[in-house]
């Protein structure tokens, strides 16, 4: 696939990314249906970092959609660490299955390394985020808040050994409802 263009998110995307979500969702069983709201709620917030919200565009059409977001870690209710959750990727229907999700996510974690962010944490399919280098976040010592089978709750340093030293349970901010 050629002329895949990753930008940073404006504005006047807004529509596009909606509904691109709320495509790409609709029809995964473990969804609540609701993910395009969850970014709605995101942009408005502190923990919105506009320069992590990225578009990927074919023929300038918005086909893809990425957003990682400030997160804490609490070891007995003390801060460890800070990370970022990728929440959530998302591609087109008919874009699916060619690399765009894979692109995006590369791009938003080398984006955020230059912004000075250490690791990143997601929930997501077990066979599918390992590719580009998510472990399960059991194996850093860091753990969800509410029950999900450990696989599918994963994370990635961005740089060597920056995990290291954090451990405890996620703390998600209020805009996802957790």
């Amino acid at each position: 696939m050629n002329n895949i263009t990753i930008r940073q998110e404006t504005p006047s995307d807004y529509p596009a990314v909606f509904e691109l979500i709320k495509s790409a969702f609709e029809n995964l069983e473990h969804s609540d249906k609701q993910e395009q709201f969850l970014v709605e709620r995101l942009r408005k917030s502190k923990i919105f970092i506009p320069e992590l919200s990225l578009v990927a565009e074919v023929n300038g059409e918005v086909v893809g959609y990425i957003l990682l977001t400030e997160i804490s870690i609490l070891d007995n209710g003390q801060l460890s660490g800070n990370s970022l959750a990728l929440a959530p990727v998302a591609v087109l229907d008919g874009y699916q299955g060619m690399g765009i999700g894979g692109k995006l996510i590369l791009e938003a974690q080398k984006r955020a390394k230059d912004l000075g962010y250490e690791s990143v944490i997601l929930l997501g399919h077990e066979g599918y985020y390992p590719k580009f280098g998510y472990q399960k976040a059991e194996l850093f010592d860091i753990y969800p808040p509410f029950e999900v089978p450990s696989e599918n709750f994963m994370a990635i340093e961005l740089s060597e050994n920056t995990l290291k030293n954090i451990k405890g349970i996620v703390q998600y901010p209020v805009e996802f409802g957790i």
